[in-house]
């Protein structure tokens, strides 16, 4: 055995050795600029081997890791960049999960190891940018020898790494550092970034500390580091919403995109500390952006979804007692609602669901809602879906565009706590979930469910109206400037507030929003929604989507996030 142990000891001794023979340190001897004594290029887990040697380790290098196989090359490199705190290279996990995750994708990955820790006498982040875009040259000199294109270079990123991966993405037009050779003709700019938990982004936490008032308040702004310049690339923006380092920082840095009109996506994570999250997201963005290669063909909607088999029960029945609708309009709709009951309940929560139709029209049998409830009647969950009143109300009646089909939902979410016991289900366990105007009537139902929309009817409106979650699927009219269509400025400028119909209650409720990032009716209105929630110390998720518009999903691309949303919806309500 001891014999056996040795031989594997050397075996894993050579593999280490083979690797190490892949390193290739990115400055000429003496010309690395500000060299500091204290400072090393090493990842933890070799800094932290009883016979390290410092001194044999000032350098930054790329560690280069096995090309792909032929098969599946894309012609893409990635660059991999450990957190840290600018104090050391920590993610020696997570490294090893993008290279193996990647590289199976087709993307040849490369291991960048910058100088910590701190820079004395510098700002904390000078002697890594320095680094970086040292590293980014010599990858793109690389490019034609290892088999990718020069212009598809990416990086992926956590924490200070994160940090450092923005420097990379906003601000190559500015140079770290003096020339030394020839090299540093080649650009340093990147053409994608996938950024796990930015630190030191909000300008409460610019000094390295985690956000000193969690990236709150008047003064608190996207730090200034970050020049956005015209090489500025797409970004996924991953941060879990308990982050320390503000997940603030990931909302300022995706709006100050959309200003430039530069394609991103943000993912937000419900209750998640620090740390790299949704890296499936981040290969979906890749392949939505195509640099993964061509996108498959779309593919319709209704037509992954065409069987009912899952439903056991369906009843349909009024949403008001006869003669006691209020506010009756002769040019709406009869609103109504449907049971969908699976033959086999794995959870006794309902979802109600209903479309959109810029409140002119509604239809519970269309894209927006049919091939959700099959999903989730499949997946063992009881779905209402609801036909509210459309078209608007008159004019001459001077009510708002949504006050009849509120009235309707909140009255259909009375009858669904009501009559949830008798089919085995919890009448406290219950969730909406709109698209588009639709949307905008889940924000209704989820922040104002304590505010009356009628003069109560019967016995029946004394129960509560409130909810436990919602889900808005690009939600519309949810800002000032596009309170009543497509939102003028992109929804981008701190004047575009939340419209004053949302009151944000006791009551209001997390939700789950899913929303195309080059949508008319503006991503940022679900951004501003989940920011207004987490003021108010409410966990919510969210989803944008590259390049996407209105109705993301009517038709989508296999492999990418408008293809795969309702898994969305299944991990957000925690369905098997």
């Amino acid at each position: 055995m001891r014999k056996i142990f040795c031989l594997l000891t050397l075996l894993g001794l050579l593999a280490v050795q083979a690797e190490a023979g892949k390193r290739v340190t990115i400055w000429p001897k003496g010309k690395m600029p500000h060299p500091q004594e204290k400072q090393i290029a090493a990842m933890t887990d070799e800094a932290g081997l009883p016979d390290f040697k410092p001194e044999k380790h000032r350098t930054a290098y790329l560690e280069w890791f096995d090309a792909p196989a032929e098969e599946v090359k894309n012609g893409t490199c990635m660059i991999l960049i450990s957190g840290g705190s600018y104090m050391n290279c920590c993610d020696v996990g997570l490294i090893k999960e993008w290279r193996e995750r990647l590289t199976r994708e087709g993307v040849q990955c490369v291991n960048f190891v910058y100088r910590t820790p701190r820079p004395d006498g510098l700002p904390i982040y000078q002697s890594a940018w320095e680094d970086g875009q040292r590293a980014v040259r010599m990858v793109r000199s690389e490019a034609k020898k290892r088999g990718f294109d020069p212009e598809k270079i990416g990086v992926i990123s956590m924490s200070a790494g994160s940090h450092l991966a923005l420097l990379l993405g906003t601000s190559s037009q500015t140079a770290a550092y003096a020339p030394v050779d020839a090299l540093d003709t080649v650009p340093c700019h990147i053409n994608w970034a996938i950024v796990n938990a930015p630190a030191y982004v909000t300008t409460d936490a610019e000094e390295g500390t985690p956000a000193t008032r969690q990236g709150y308040g008047i003064d608190v702004r996207l730090t200034k580091v970050l020049k956005f310049d015209a090489k500025t690339c797409p970004m996924s923006l991953h941060h879990g919403g308990n982050d320390v380092y503000s997940p603030n920082g990931s909302t300022l840095v995706y709006r100050q995109l959309r200003r430039m009109k530069v394609p991103a996506e943000l993912h937000l994570y419900p209750g998640k500390g620090h740390g790299a999250y949704g890296l499936e997201r981040g290969i979906e963005f890749m392949r939505q952006m195509g640099f993964m290669g061509p996108l498959q063909p779309e593919v319709d909607l209704m037509t992954r979804f065409t069987s009912d088999e899952a439903r056991a029960q369906h009843l349909t029945e009024d949403v008001w007692p006869e003669g006691k609708m209020p506010n009756r309009q002769e040019q709406q709709c009869k609103p109504y609602l449907e049971w969908h009951i699976p033959a086999q309940l794995k959870t006794k929560a309902i979802q109600i669901i209903y479309s959109g139709g810029a409140y002119s029209g509604n239809n519970p049998d269309g894209f927006e809602v049919t091939p959700a409830r099959r999903y989730l009647n499949e997946k063992g969950m009881a779905v209402v879906t609801v036909k509210y009143r459309t078209p608007r109300p008159a004019k001459e009646s001077g009510l708002a565009k949504h006050t009849t089909a509120w009235q309707d939902l909140q009255r259909a979410i009375r009858i669904v706590r009501s009559e949830a016991a008798k089919h085995g289900l919890d009448g406290n366990k219950i969730g909406i979930m709109g698209s588009s105007a639709g949307g905008h009537l889940t924000l209704m139902g989820v922040t104002s469910s304590m505010h009356q929309s009628y003069q109560p009817i019967d016995e029946l409106d004394k129960l509560p109206c409130n909810v436990q979650w919602g889900i808005g699927i690009y939600p519309a009219y949810a800002l000032t400037d596009g309170a009543d269509g497509h939102n003028s400025h992109g929804g981008n400028e701190d004047g575009d507030v939340l419209v004053p119909e949302f009151s944000f209650d006791l009551k209001t409720a997390p939700m789950l929003f899913l929303h195309g990032d080059a949508d008319g009716y503006a991503s940022m209105g679900s951004v501003k929604v989940w920011e207004k929630m987490r003021s108010m110390g409410i966990q919510s998720e969210l989803h944008t989507l590259c390049k996407r518009e209105h109705c993301f999903q009517r038709t989508a691309s296999p492999g990418t996030g408008s293809y795969t949303w309702l898994d969305r919806i299944a991990e957000f309500l925690k369905l098997e």
